[in-house]
């Protein structure tokens, strides 16, 4: 796992942090039952306050995403695939609706809005 915090975002460390172990467990990365580093030891890696990294591990295990067993560390948590693809979808429908919204404010017909899309898509 391979987490790169920036300085110059406006999105809060902690909120970095969360969102890229999330992206890793989303994508398999990391699976259900790793264990993540210590809170310790990641704050240290990233260069980062103990603070921060604690922030970010306790919003996790508030969503679902880890658990944290006394003295022994923090896991990945055996979540639902299907319910971790739900809140996916449910991100991605916000997106596009704000996108739907700019389009029609702007007089950009749905065509258009696809044809952005499927370049976007076609880009990874």
């Amino acid at each position: 796992m391979n987490i790169i915090i920036s300085n110059s975002s406006n999105v809060p460390i902690y909120e970095q942090v969360k969102e890229q172990i999330k992206e890793a467990i989303v994508t398999n990365e990391l699976k259900a039952g790793d264990k993540l580093p210590s809170i310790r030891l990641l704050a240290k890696d990233l260069g980062i306050s103990v603070i921060t990294t604690k922030s970010a591990y306790e919003e996790l295990e508030k969503e679902g995403y880890v658990e944290t067993i006394a003295a022994k560390g923090t896991y990945v948590a055996n979540k639902n695939y299907e319910l971790i693809r739900e809140e996916q979808f449910q991100k991605i429908e916000s997106y596009i609706d704000k996108a739907v919204s700019i389009a029609k404010i702007s007089n950009i017909s749905k065509e258009e809005v696809r044809s952005i899309l499927d370049i976007l898509y076609e880009e990874e």
